[in-house]
């Protein structure tokens, strides 16, 4: 395992904008998928976005157009900039690393959108 440090929760108003980070505190050998998850409370964690090490990403519809993932390889960090924020994206954030060798999450940062 690979320790995941996140930062940038927050609370925001609804129509605001907020950047998640999340760095590896090592390099992850590629190939591998990065990606952002959230949950609330009685659910199940959702996949919000994520991103491969050759660049090819993919959004939940309900953020397509808002959000918008990225990453850097060296060092191996992913990041989700939030704009046009919704009260429903209120939720605990994680990040996800997944690679051949290592699988690692976040401890999760909380996003609330205030109407």
């Amino acid at each position: 395992q690979v320790e995941l440090v996140e930062s940038g929760g927050g609370l925001v108003q609804a129509g605001g904008s907020l950047t998640l980070s999340c760095a590896a505190a090592a390099v992850i050998s590629r190939p591998y998928t990065r990606a952002w998850y959230r949950q609330v409370p009685g659910k199940q964690r959702e996949l919000v976005a994520s991103l491969t090490s050759d660049g090819t990403s993919i959004y939940v519809d309900s953020v397509k157009g808002r959000f918008t993932i990225s990453g850097d390889n060296v060092p191996s960090s992913v990041f989700l900039q939030m704009d046009s924020l919704k009260p429903e994206d209120t939720a605990v954030y994680y990040c996800h690393f997944k690679s051949l060798a290592i699988e690692s999450w976040g401890r999760g940062s909380q996003v609330t959108v205030s109407s």
